[in-house]
């Protein structure tokens, strides 16, 4: 069996299992590339990235550029001399110069059935799109974004209930089971490349606060594949209620945004439908169960949830 130096590039904790399998391989981690440290939580303390810790752990050596453009960056990675770079969730682009210093190339590890969901969000996409499967692609990297010939790829089914953060842990696991299987056809001299089919592409652009708040006059499916996909906001009283958690009720009456039934949280949507909260978190509270909220909390029925804020 040949013994490749691979270098790692990663950042979250995403990418974690994927470089604790190489570390456990016959292969040799030479080096781990990674973000700078981020101040974190209220009191903003320096933290590093997890990708760093389970480097540091198993004494391979750290790295964290500014930019990967910079001149000794490159000269770093031709003194680590791998023979295959892995990229998993880095979130940064990799010039041309270091793309073709590797004898095998690179290689990305991608949580999304390519040529579908190319960019920085493809879990939360997949399931703000209502899709109800997904997957993990190895391609070989190329100057484009998520562009390049796909190497393997596996398919899960995604759940009616399933969050995003459900989601993204069964596809790191299934990341292993993808790049434990490319580096055996790596090996064997069988690994081979298919081109994306580009008028099949799409795009999953980054997340931003301002898509979480909760528009009432849009189908409760919408609605409730939104808080699966990335929380949703709204305002209860003039105060922030963050939804964890929902359910599609069907034959709902009432103004869109008001409540229609108060026992059980259900808001009235703009199809006719309705969104029964099951998570939430009452500005300056704990996240707790709806029904936990709703002992303590009498609602009113026709009562107008605000737009967020």
């Amino acid at each position: 069996m040949q013994t490749l130096r691979i270098v790692f590039m990663g950042t979250p904790d995403f990418a974690v299992p994927c470089l604790q399998t190489l570390l456990d391989s016959p292969h040799s981690v030479v080096g781990v590339f990674t973000q700078p440290d981020k101040p974190q939580g209220r009191k903003m303390v320096l933290t590093p990235p997890p990708v760093k810790v389970l480097a540091a752990e198993n004494g391979v050596p750290v790295f964290q550029p500014e930019k990967m453009k910079d001149p000794a960056t490159l000269e770093q990675l031709k003194i680590l001399a791998p023979d295959l770079i892995v990229v998993v969730a880095y979130g940064r682009i990799l010039p041309r110069a270091v793309l073709e210093l590797p004898r095998y190339g690179c290689i990305n590890v991608h949580a999304s059935l390519l040529p579908k969901y190319r960019g920085a969000a493809p879990i939360q996409w997949a399931i703000l799109d209502g899709e109800t499967e997904t997957g993990v692609t190895i391609m070989q990297m190329d100057a484009g974004l998520d562009t390049g010939d796909m190497l393997v790829k596996k398919e899960i089914a995604i759940g009616a209930e399933e969050t995003a953060e459900e989601l993204y842990e069964r596809l790191s696991e299934l990341c292993v089971e993808t790049l434990s299987e490319t580096l055996e056809q790596l090996e064997a001299g069988t690994l081979q490349g298919t081109p994306q089919d580009d008028a099949q592409s799409s795009y999953a652009s980054r997340i931003t606060k301002e898509m979480s708040a909760l528009d009432f006059t849009r189908p409760a499916a919408e609605l409730h594949n939104l808080i699966r996909g990335i929380t949703g906001f709204t305002m209860l009283e003039g105060k922030r209620l963050k939804v964890y958690g929902s359910r599609v009720v069907e034959g709902v009456s009432g103004e869109a945004g008001t409540i229609a039934e108060p026992e059980d949280f259900v808001v009235a949507c703009g199809d006719g439908n309705g969104l029964r909260f099951t998570e939430i978190q009452p500005e300056g509270k704990r996240r707790m169960a709806a029904a936990d909220f709703l002992r303590g909390k009498k609602l009113k029925k026709g009562e107008k949830l605000g737009n967020a804020e």
